[in-house]
């Protein structure tokens, strides 16, 4: 018999779901409770149309909300870098 108790319960845009969780259960519920929100935002917006076309606009918000953030993260990483090179050169200039 399959081990059952790491199995979480949630509900997805009026779907339950049994999922498999690892560690944290939680962090399941917590990912699964971003998604229906998205999708009810995305449902609110596109009125009355079916479920799997809300799950791809859902689907595509979050990627592109994913992407932004790495996106984000890499700028962070430049500046840090570019800061870096420019406390060294000074740094010689200065003779330190």
């Amino acid at each position: 018999m399959a081990d059952k108790s790491n199995l979480v319960h949630v509900e997805i845009f009026g779907q339950a779901y049994a999922l498999r969780a690892g560690e944290d259960p939680a962090y399941i519920e917590k990912i699964a409770s971003f998604v229906d929100r998205e999708m009810t935002e995305v449902g609110k917006m596109a009125g009355a149309v079916d479920s799997v076309r809300i799950a791809v606009l859902a689907a595509l918000n979050i990627t592109d909300q994913l992407f932004q953030a790495r996106d984000s993260q890499d700028g962070v990483a430049a500046l840090d870098s570019r800061a870096a090179g420019l406390a060294r050169e000074l740094s010689v200039v200065l003779g330190e």
